[in-house]
Formats: structure tokens, sequence, C-alpha cells
């Protein structure tokens, strides 16, 4: 039969001989694993190895439950089982007698054991945020069994769901959560292994170099703020990217905002983030952000049509607000952004042209709460140089305003930082 590059199966060839193959088939993949067909017709995945000269398989679980990239991964983990003179069927049935020792351990129990315990670390939002993700993506298939019993390929199949509605960043930080669960469980010895750990083979590697993609030139910027003008968005997405191209602010923190977080009458106009909403937890003060006309300007118009409380950009699928996901796919997919900028790409734009547009570094990041690596830029955090943040942001509202109606922006001048 044949399989795919370097002799290893594609999902085609393997749907092509599920589809056509009499039972008793074998379709291998190479390493032993292989897809057999049942005297029922249905298909399963099953490893053929040896220990101590004798032949012996082990069967991972059917096809389609179990799909080739998770057979592959619980393939990996059968591979160092071996190297480890471990007999895999045998390290299966010791997990399972401790399972059943432990029925009430199960994966939901010890996530929730796990999740009480980073409450008094996490930010209230990051909690909730983190308990609704596993609530919504793990527990339909995981919940009821017991921990010791899950293996690397439900773990995998699992997440391969979860990416298969193109979010691969909540995936990934999905699949961080389960690794945190299992090493907890390690811990107080109610697994033996990590089956989260293998699990991101199935997650593609990100395409980029670790930094968010971003535009950094004003003629770009203005033609994604027009673009974003014409198309079909919902008003709170619509407002969110808003509010985030004009304040540079992270994603977290746009979707969360409240509008007791506002005083749009003060001079400057202010949005101040509560400290235990921000990433850097570490400081003393909540994080002051001095709203442009322009911006300003929109928020009170927005008040007005939707009210000034509870979240500015409630849900219109019945939650509390937007979520990240909603703004970031509007990005991704409604402005054909993909690759090219993110929401997180306006703190990009922001610091890169404000640093080459003569603003000093120290103001930009304290703008930006970013982490400082200067002694001076931190004592510049307890509040000092604030009046040069509020002439930055509204520089940044006046050029951006500029450039989204075509218009050419002041000229570049030489980096006073």
């Amino acid at each position: 039969m044949v399989g795919g590059i370097g002799g290893k199966l594609t999902d085609k060839a393997v749907k092509a001989f599920v589809a056509s193959a009499l039972p008793g088939k074998k379709l291998a993949d190479g390493g032993g694993l292989h897809l057999f067909i049942t005297p029922a017709r249905s298909a399963t995945w099953r490893v053929k190895y040896r220990v101590e000269g004798k032949e012996k398989l082990y069967s991972i679980g059917p096809y389609p439950s179990v799909t080739l990239a998770a057979a592959r991964v619980e393939l990996a983990e059968i591979k160092a089982l071996l190297r480890g003179n471990q007999d895999p069927v045998a390290a299966r049935r010791v997990n399972r007698a401790a399972s059943f020792s432990q029925s009430e351990n199960t994966l939901r129990a010890v996530a929730e054991d796990w999740l009480s315990m980073k409450q008094r670390e996490w930010s209230p939002g990051h909690y909730k945020k983190s308990a609704r993700a596993l609530e919504r993506d793990i527990y339909p298939s995981l919940a009821n069994l017991p921990i010791a019993s899950i293996t690397p390929a439900m773990v995998a199949t699992t997440i391969e769901k979860v990416n298969q509605r193109d979010v691969l960043e909540t995936a990934t930080r999905i699949l961080q959560h389960l690794n945190g669960v299992f090493r907890y469980a390690q811990a107080k010895g109610l697994c033996r292994d990590n089956p989260a750990l293998p699990a991101k083979e199935v997650l593609p590697r990100k395409k980029d170099n670790g930094h968010m993609a971003a535009l950094l030139d004003f003629p770009s910027l203005g033609d994604l703020l027009r673009r974003a003008n014409r198309a079909r968005l919902s008003p709170s997405v619509r407002m969110a990217h808003r509010l985030c191209a004009f304040t540079g602010m992270r994603i977290s923190n746009i979707v969360e905002a409240e509008w007791k977080e506002f005083d749009l009458e003060s001079t400057p106009p202010l949005w101040v983030i509560p400290r235990h909403k921000m990433k850097m937890k570490s400081r003393p003060m909540d994080h002051r952000v001095p709203l442009s006309p322009q911006i300003a300007a929109e928020l009170r118009e927005w008040r007005k049509t939707w009210g000034g409380h509870g979240f500015v950009f409630p849900s219109p699928n019945g939650g509390k607000h937007i979520s990240r996901e909603s703004l970031e796919k509007a990005y991704r997919l409604t402005l054909q952004m993909d690759g090219k900028h993110t929401p997180h790409g306006w703190r990009s734009a922001l610091s890169t042209l404000a640093r080459d547009y003569g603003f000093p570094r120290d103001v930009v990041e304290l703008a930006s709460d970013r982490a400082h690596d200067t002694e001076v830029a931190r004592a510049y955090d307890r509040g000092e140089r604030f009046s040069e943040r509020i002439n930055l942001f509204n520089w940044w509202g006046e050029q951006l305003a500029t450039a989204e109606h075509g218009a050419k922006v002041m000229p570049l001048v030489s980096n006073a930082g």
C-alpha cells in the first residue's frame, strides 16, 4: 500500500484504505505502527514490537477516534518505554491497575485542584479564561477518565480537535495547562507519566521567529484602518479594534476593559487599567493610559449607544465580553492580515514608530508597560514623565487619524532616545 513521503502514511491514504480494505488487511506507517482492519470491518491502530525476541502487539485505539498524528505520538511513547527496557503492554496494565485503585482521581477532579492552586497566583481574568478553556475543550472527552489511564493519543486527539478551529495559540495554551495538570498529578503520585508532553507533536510549528506580525509604516497602518472601516465586523469587535490601534494595549486588556476604568471627562481622558489585569503584576501602581482626542471622542459616542456600565465590548453571543479569539480571527480572516498584522502588532507598531520619530525609549516603554532594564527607567515607573506619555499618545492618535484619511504624516525626525 502506498504511503506518504519517506514511507509514511498520509491522512488521504489512510481514509482510502479504510474505505476499501477487507478484514485482516494492514496498512503500515513504519516503526511497527500499522492500521488493522478487524473482522467487524472497523479499523484500529496497533504497534508490533519485540521483547526478548518475542513478537507482541500493542493496541492504541480505533480510527478515526485516534487520528494518524495521535497514533504516531503514542508510538513515540511506546518506543521510549522499549528503550527503557519496559514492555509497553505490561506498563499499561500497571497504569490501569493504579487507575482502578484511584478511580476518584479523574482528570476533572485533579484539574480543579490544580486550578484552585493556580488561582492564588493568577489574575481573576486569566483564571476564568483558563477554567472555561478546560471546560469547553478538554472535559467533554477526558473529564471522567482516571488520570492515570489517559494516554498520549487521547491527549493528542483532543488537542487536534481544538486546533481544527484554526486557533493554534488557544490549542497551545490549553496543552500548556494540561502539562501543568499532569505534572501536578505526578507530584501527587496519581500518575507515573505525563501524556501531555509528547502531544505537542500534533501541533504545527509557528512560522514566525517569535515576533508577532506587524505593519511598521503609517501608510500601511492607514490602509488597515480603512479596510476595517469597510469590513463586516460586529460593533464590539470593530470598536475593540479601534481601541487596540489607538492605545497599543495588550489584547487581554482590550477585550476585558470595563467602563469603570475610563474617565473620559478628565484632562486628559484616561484609561486606568488595574494592576492585577496587567502582565507586569509586580509594580505597585495601576497602569494609566492617556487617551488621544480621537479615540476618546469615539469612546464617548460608543458609551452613548451601549451604556456606561459593565464591559466596554459586550459579547453578542451572551458572554460577558468578546473573546480575544474573535478579535484575532477578524484580523486573520475578515481583514486578511494573516502573517501581516495582528492585534498585538499595534504594540510593535507604536513602539517602533515612536522611537523612529524621536520619542525617548523610556517614555515608550513606560507607555506600553514593558519591563525596563535600567535603574533610571525603574525610577520613572513611579509615575514621572507622564506628560511625555500624554504627548506620545496625542501624537500617535493624530498620526493614525491622518494616515487613515490617506494623508501624509509628519516627516521622520532623528531618534532622540
